[in-house]
């Protein structure tokens, strides 16, 4: 049927005439999906959203990887996760280079812990006074003092390795310059005449 204007005498010829060719129906009809296996993140598969993230990483910093592995339990979240979320890294893949905004968000939960510790620390250094020290037992000041500085230590981030060959902590350096011997024939040798 040529394109343009038709009468519909003719319009109905066509149509009827494709109504008349039947095609053989030798499949069934209904439709089937098939899963093609393939490398990556599976469908259904959704990224831990960052928020997620910040609270897995400073709940493992604060209070600990115990406390960090129930909560990620509850959302289905593995234990490497967990520990690539405690060092800013966003999967076990990425953990060499964290993520800023993770690794900023943790230092600064980390950052609040220690200046609380801190506050707390020094109430109770100042709670002990010369008098509780004559009269009283001070073993629970001392104590709580001694808490508070093990969490500030616990809560720093870590010094980065240094660059001596032990290894080790600073230790002094030193350096020690043996001059070469030379032999008297290397030198110069002038004459002088008297």
């Amino acid at each position: 049927m040529p394109i343009g204007l038709v009468s519909d005498e003719d319009l109905q010829r066509e149509v009827d005439s494709y109504s008349r060719v039947r095609v053989p129906s030798t499949s069934p009809k209904t439709a089937q999906i098939e899963v093609i296996e393939r490398p990556g993140r599976k469908d259904g598969d959704v990224n831990v959203p960052e928020s997620l993230r910040k609270i897995i990483g400073e709940t493992s910093v604060i209070d600990g990887r115990q406390s960090a592995l129930s909560l990620a339990e509850q959302f289905g979240i593995s234990p490497s996760s967990v520990s690539a979320y405690a060092k800013g890294a966003t999967s076990t893949a990425s953990y060499a280079s964290p993520s800023p905004s993770i690794k900023e968000h943790i230092n600064k939960s980390r950052t609040r812990a220690m200046k609380r510790a801190g506050k707390v620390l020094t109430s109770a250094l100042a709670a002990i006074t010369q008098d509780k020290l004559d009269y009283t037992d001070a073993r629970d000041l001392s104590g709580i003092a001694k808490d508070m500085s093990v969490i500030i230590k616990n809560l720093e981030p870590p010094t980065p390795p240094s660059s001596d060959q032990s290894g080790g902590a600073a230790s002094p350096q030193f350096v020690i310059f043996a001059p070469t011997f030379r032999d008297e024939r290397s030198f110069e040798s002038i004459v002088v005449n008297e």
